[in-house]
C-alpha cells in the first residue's frame, strides 16, 4: 500500500503543476495585460500606455513566460520578493503572490477564510451522509413498495430545482418570513473553539440547505448500490444460514454498497472544500468560494490562481483517501 500512495502522490504532484501552468498560461496570453487590473486600481494617474509598460517591466511580464513560472514556483517553496509598480514585497512560503484588491499576501488571507468553508463543508458533508445513506438503505429494504416510490419521486423532485434557488428559498422562508428563532441570523461568525452555540446557529441553515439538496444523490446512489448488492449470491447465503436480517443489511451488504457512495462522496466532499460559492453568497459567509468569486470580478489574478490550485489540493487529496479506504470497506479490493 507505501508504494501505491507515493505513486497517487507523485501523480497528484503532476496534476498540480500542470493546473500551475495552465491558469499561469491563461493570465500570461489572456485577452488583456496581466498588470492591466493592478494598473486601473492605482487611482493616482490614468492608466496611460507607458504607465502600464511602467508595470508590466516591474512585474516581470515582459520576460519569457518559462522565467516566471520558475520564480512563481519556487515563491510557493522558497518565498520570493514581488514588485507592484514602486513597491517590492517580501512573500514568505507558500508564496502565491500579493492580491491586487488589499495587497495582503494571499496565503494569509486564505488561510482567514478557510475555517468557514472547512466548516461548510463538513457540516454539509455530515448531512449528506446522514439524511441520504438511511433514506436510501430503507428504500432498497422496501423496493417496490409506495414508500419507496414515493421516496424516489419526491428526492427527484428536489434534485430538479436548481440548487441556487433551493438554498434561496430556505433562506427566504426561515429567516425572513417564519424568523426561526436558532437560525434567524446566517453566516461564520466565529470559530467553534470560541463559541460553539454562536458558530451552530450561523452555519445550521447553509447545512440544512446543502443537507437537503445533497441527500436526494446520495438516497439514490446507496438505495441502487444496496438493491444490486442485495441480489449477491453471498447475501444469500448469508439468508440461507438464518442470520438475521439487520445482521446481513448492515454488517454484510451495507459495507459493500458504500464503495460506489463513498467515491462520489470524496468528489463531493473535495468541491465543498474548494468552495461553495452558491451556498457561501447566499448564507454571507466569506469563505473561499465566496472569496474566488469575488476574485474573477474584480480580475484580481493571484487570488484565481491560488484558489485553482487549492481546489485541484482538495480534490487530489479527497481521492487518494478514499482510495484507501476502499481496503476497509471491502476486503475484496486491493491497491496495487
Amino acid at each position: 500500500m507505501f508504494a501505491y500512495v507515493v505513486k497517487r502522490l507523485l501523480s497528484g504532484l503532476l496534476v498540480m503543476i500542470l493546473v500551475s501552468m495552465a491558469t499561469f498560461a491563461l493570465f500570461w496570453y489572456g485577452p488583456s495585460s496581466p498588470a492591466k487590473p493592478i494598473c486601473d486600481r492605482d487611482t493616482s494617474q490614468h492608466c496611460t500606455p507607458e504607465r502600464l509598460a511602467r508595470y508590466e517591466e516591474s512585474m516581470g511580464y515582459n520576460n519569457p513566460i518559462y522565467v516566471e513560472y520558475g520564480k512563481y514556483m519556487k515563491g510557493l517553496v522558497a518565498g520570493r520578493e514581488i514588485t507592484i509598480g514602486p513597491t517590492t514585497y517580501d512573500c514568505p512560503a507558500p508564496c502565491f503572490g500579493y492580491s491586487y484588491r488589499t495587497k495582503v499576501p494571499v496565503w494569509e488571507e486564505m488561510k482567514v477564510r478557510l475555517p468557514a468553508t472547512l466548516s461548510v463543508a463538513v457540516g454539509g458533508a455530515f448531512f449528506y451522509l446522514l439524511f441520504g445513506i438511511p433514506i436510501g438503505v430503507a428504500a432498497a429494504r422496501r423496493r417496490g413498495t409506495v414508500a419507496d416510490k414515493a421516496l424516489v419521486s419526491s428526492f427527484l423532485t428536489i434534485s430538479s430545482v436548481p440548487y441556487y434557488l433551493f438554498a434561496l428559498l430556505t433562506w427566504l422562508y426561515l429567516t425572513v418570513i417564519f424568523e426561526v428563532p436558532l437560525i434567524s441570523d446566517t453566516g461564520y461568525f466565529s470559530p467553534i473553539t470560541y463559541g460553539p452555540a454562536k458558530w451552530v446557529s450561523g452555519m445550521a441553515l447553509a447545512w440544512l440547505a446543502l443537507g437537503i439538496f445533497g441527500c436526494t444523490q446520495y438516497t439514490r446512489y446507496s438505495r441502487g448500490s444496496m438493491v444490486e448488492t442485495l441480489s449477491e449470491d453471498y447475501i444469500r447465503t448469508a439468508k440461507s444460514k438464518g442470520l438475521p436480517t439487520r445482521t446481513i443489511v448492515y454488517k454484510h451488504a451495507l459495507r459493500a454498497a458504500l464503495v460506489p457512495v463513498v467515491t462520489i462522496f470524496a468528489i463531493d466532499f473535495g468541491t465543498l472544500l474548494a468552495g461553495t460559492i452558491f451556498t457561501e453568497r447566499i448564507f454571507e459567509i466569506e469563505g473561499i468560494g465566496w472569496w474566488s468569486l469575488e476574485a474573477v470580478y474584480a480580475k484580481d489574478l493571484p487570488v484565481v490562481a491560488a484558489t485553482a490550485l487549492f481546489s485541484a489540493f482538495c480534490l487530489i487529496m479527497c481521492n487518494l483517501i478514499v482510495d484507501v479506504l476502499y481496503t476497509v470497506l471491502d476486503p475484496r479490493v486491493r491497491l496495487g
